[in-house]
Order: C-alpha cells, then structure tokens, then sequence
C-alpha cells in the first residue's frame, strides 16, 4: 500500500487545514490557516479555526479573490497528492459554478485600464498635476 492511499484510508474526519492544502485549494497549510483565520474559508456556514474537525458531507465556502467556491467534501485526505486526486476529495455545487462563471463574463465585460508602455515624460507629468489640481 503507497502512502497516497493510506492517506485516503476512509477515517473519521480530518483537520480543516490539512484537508484545504490536501484539496489544493491553498500552496500551503500556513496560507489556509491564514485563510481561516481571516474568515475567507466558513464550515458550514460558520468561521473555522484550522483545527476543526472535517467529516465527509461538510459544506465549504471559500472566498479566493473575488470568486467564491462553494464545495461540498466526498473524501478526506492529510497528504497532498496529485491535482487529479484532489479533485475527487470535494464536489463543486452547481449554483456556485454557476456564480463563478457569470463572473467571469462580467470580468471579461469590464473595460481594461491600459498601462503606458514607458515612463512619462515631464510635459506628461506636469499635465496630471494640473488635472489632479482641479477642482
């Protein structure tokens, strides 16, 4: 038996942080304590510590960004493996993909501020100051 599947061993539950850096939601579990802690991931419908207990059926939000991803947990893990097993650790809910990709569109819609390609010269410097003087 590999380590890859006696991290899957079916057990009771798992730790949050574990499970969130196992699902490759976070690089690391130092960035999904500090997602935890900042209330960007809910359990449930309530803010975690990164020790909570995780079991198969929990609901999770995750706000990463401006998307936020609603999943619901089918397995547990404490190893992260590869991206292919990972993705078999939660199901996305439909309203959420939904959300994600009116998103998108909304996001593809926005106009994009173009940045200049070279520093501005000082008859372009001294145009903003007078902009930004105005009342």
């Amino acid at each position: 038996m590999s380590k890859l599947e006696k991290a899957l061993t079916p057990t009771n539950s798992v730790r949050l942080d574990r499970w969130l850096w196992a699902a490759r939601f976070y690089k690391t579990r130092q960035l999904a304590i500090a997602g935890l802690r900042n209330n960007r991931v809910l359990l449930n419908g309530r803010s975690a510590k990164p020790a909570a207990a995780l079991r198969a059926g929990d609901l999770l939000l995750i706000n990463r960004g401006s998307y936020r991803t609603e999943v619901t947990v089918c397995a547990l893990s404490e190893q992260r493996g590869p991206a292919k097993v990972a993705q078999t650790l939660y199901e996305e809910t439909a309203a959420s993909i939904a959300a994600r990709e009116e998103q998108k569109q909304l996001m593809a819609l926005a106009p994009r501020i173009e940045q200049p390609r070279t520093k501005p010269d000082k008859r372009a410097v001294r145009e903003s100051r007078q902009i930004k003087r105005k009342p």
